[in-house]
């Protein structure tokens, strides 16, 4: 998509030179850097987003994804038949001397202040339904493609389906038991976080369209997940957790919640949603047997969580899984 073109014609902007970022494509005007999304659909999402961007941005985030309106005082321009954003960063993040820990926790701890809670990025509160949800929907329509593409994928997906609907069950359980948990404080309260934390506040640039608004824990989670798969150590992870309770004390129903979202199996359904819009099966089923065999190391790791970062679930009468024992 010729992005010099759309920036040109619609905003006036002669750009200097194309830059990659991240993977994605874009230009550059003097200091300004330039990106383009395209609408799919999106305009609500979008522009929650992008509310919280510019609180973001307000507040000294300098490296986050701005949109920026067109010629016309538009948000979306249409051309060669699309519907285009178009982002601005001012300021590329230079080097970050805070931990990943503190960085995390300063970020939540602004979120938390913002004031109006978005309706169609929040999944504060809700996390149990909507994994009931896509457990539903993904069932279904993992059944029906793997009748539509009989390849060694989706053979592969089928038989590792018992063992998705049970895991996936016993997080959903898990969340039921978390909700009546009274040990909570103001640390619990909706952030403003990301999509699926992999330490994007350590990156050069913060992309609007990873925002998301929701306990704040989803990110530690995240991140500590991503830790596991990458096989760090526990200390990685314990040193990240108290750099982050130093700013942000977590109460005990923030310790439940976390361990209930590594048990779900995030990035299984990620990578199954991937499939769903691609046809390149035998990178997915390369993607996927790599998956499911780092997801028997993950668990031994799952398994002595609480015990790795010294919560000690006797004394807080913390229910643990049995069978990852």
């Amino acid at each position: 998509m010729p992005l010099r073109e759309l920036l040109s014609t619609h905003y006036n902007i002669q750009v200097e030179e194309k830059i990659w970022l991240n993977g994605k494509e874009g230009y550059r005007q003097g200091n300004q850097f330039y990106f383009i999304t395209t609408n799919d659909n999106r305009e609500v999402i979008l522009m929650e987003q992008a509310a919280l961007a510019y609180y973001l941005m307000e507040n000294d985030y300098k490296q986050v994804t701005m949109p920026i309106p067109n010629l016309n005082g538009e948000w979306f321009s249409s051309f060669a038949d699309k519907s285009y954003m178009v982002f601005q960063v001012h300021q590329l993040k230079q080097e970050n001397r805070q931990t990943d820990g503190k960085s995390l926790a300063m970020f939540h701890q602004l979120g938390s202040a913002y004031r109006y809670e978005p309706k169609n990025i929040s999944s504060y509160g809700s996390w149990k339904k909507l994994w009931i949800e896509k457990l539903t929907v993904f069932e279904a329509k993992i059944e029906q493609e793997a009748k539509l593409h009989p390849t060694a994928y989706y053979r592969l997906l089928m038989d590792s389906l018992p063992y998705l609907i049970g895991i996936s069950e016993n997080a959903i359980q898990y969340m039921q038991e978390s909700e009546g948990e009274q040990r909570f404080h103001e640390v619990d309260q909706s952030t403003v976080t990301f999509k699926r934390y992999a330490n994007h506040l350590q990156e050069p640039v913060i992309w609007s369209e990873d925002l998301v608004y929701d306990h704040p824990v989803r990110d530690i989670a995240e991140y500590i997940r991503r830790q596991y798969f990458m096989n760090e150590p526990n200390e990685k992870v314990t040193n990240f957790l108290f750099d982050y309770q130093e700013a942000r004390p977590l109460s005990v129903f923030s310790w439940r919640l976390i361990y209930g979202r590594l048990l779900y199996p995030i990035p299984i359904f990620d990578l199954i949603a991937r499939g769903f819009v691609s046809e390149d099966f035998e990178q997915l089923y390369i993607d996927l047997a790599n998956l499911l065999e780092q997801q028997t190391i993950y668990e031994k790791r799952l398994c002595g969580f609480y015990q790795s970062v010294g919560v000690d679930t006797d004394t807080w009468n913390i229910p643990v899984l049995q069978w990852l024992l």
